[in-house]
């Protein structure tokens, strides 16, 4: 355990000096400019100080990061409009809603592919293409047309989500049920097996890996998706808010402290699809 995690440690450890340096690299001309305005001449230790330390940079160190996460998180109180707990909240919900949708289509669309010859050809295509339109051309339109018909709120911003989501799920979930070999296959019609019984009992549990593997991707599309459909929607709430309120007043620190908290909560909601991944295959004697 403790050789597996030296490698991680080692890369994280550089990845973060990297970022400093990035910091001091980027910010340098900025507070080089300040500060002759200002008619100072500062040593070149006061100045790496300041690169690190400015209130508006163009790329904040990770400590400012981590400070202003912490006064964000903890500090203030959940119910206050610069709480990113409530943030976060509101884009959780969008996307767990829009992820339940999009794992509800793209399991009947899977089942539907392999079960229907003529859908195959008939049906994946379109599943393909429908990825090809930019989601941030598609949620505008969506979010337009849905208020129209005054339907606002977290149905707009979960449909975006599920649109995002239901891909990896489907073509996950077809590779899936199509991988029980042929020899299995013609064993259990010589156990007079219904298409039923072959279903549950050989493709679903074959399935599993293939499943759990888009699930995670789709549950880290369905947090960009919420995000994203809270941009053109003029959000009060929600990561996405966040990250526009940001830009608009130049804060270049929130703009990262909600970047790294969208990015903690896809994290966490992984390693929960993860840790749900192996208590499923334990139980179904399936190899995770």
């Amino acid at each position: 355990m403790s050789r597996s995690i030296v490698p991680v440690l080692t890369i994280c450890a550089g990845l973060i000096l990297l970022w400093y340096g990035g910091a001091i690299w980027m910010n340098w001309q900025v507070v080089a400019d300040t500060q002759a305005r200002a008619g100072a001449t500062p040593r070149l230790m006061d100045m790496v100080r300041l690169t690190l330390n400015h209130a508006r940079p163009l790329l904040p160190a990770p400590h400012q990061i981590m400070d202003e996460l912490w006064r964000s998180t903890v500090t203030l109180p959940v119910t206050s409009r610069r709480s990113l707990v409530r943030h976060a909240w509101v884009t959780l919900s969008a996307a767990l809603v829009g992820f339940g949708i999009g794992t509800a289509i793209g399991v009947l669309l899977a089942v539907a592919v392999v079960h229907i010859r003529a859908l195959e050809r008939s049906l994946m295509p379109w599943i393909v293409a429908s990825q090809a339109v930019p989601v941030l051309a598609l949620a505008p339109i969506v979010i337009v047309a849905l208020g129209a018909m005054g339907l606002e709120g977290l149905l707009p911003k979960a449909i975006i989500a599920a649109y995002l989501c239901f891909f990896p799920i489907a073509i996950g979930m077809v590779k899936g049920l199509r991988a029980p070999d042929a020899m299995a296959r013609d064993l259990m019609r010589t156990w007079s097996a219904t298409p039923a019984q072959m279903f549950w009992k050989l493709r679903l549990p074959t399935s599993l890996p293939f499943l759990f593997a888009g699930l995670k991707v789709a549950m880290a599309a369905a947090v960009v998706g919420a995000i994203v459909a809270e941009l053109p929607a003029g959000a009060q709430a929600g990561l996405g808010a966040r990250l526009l309120a940001g830009s608009y007043f130049g804060q270049t620190i929130q703009i990262w402290a909600a970047l790294v908290a969208a990015a903690i909560l896809s994290a966490t909601l992984v390693g929960v699809l993860g840790a749900a991944e192996r208590l499923v295959a334990r139980r179904m004697g399936v190899r995770a």
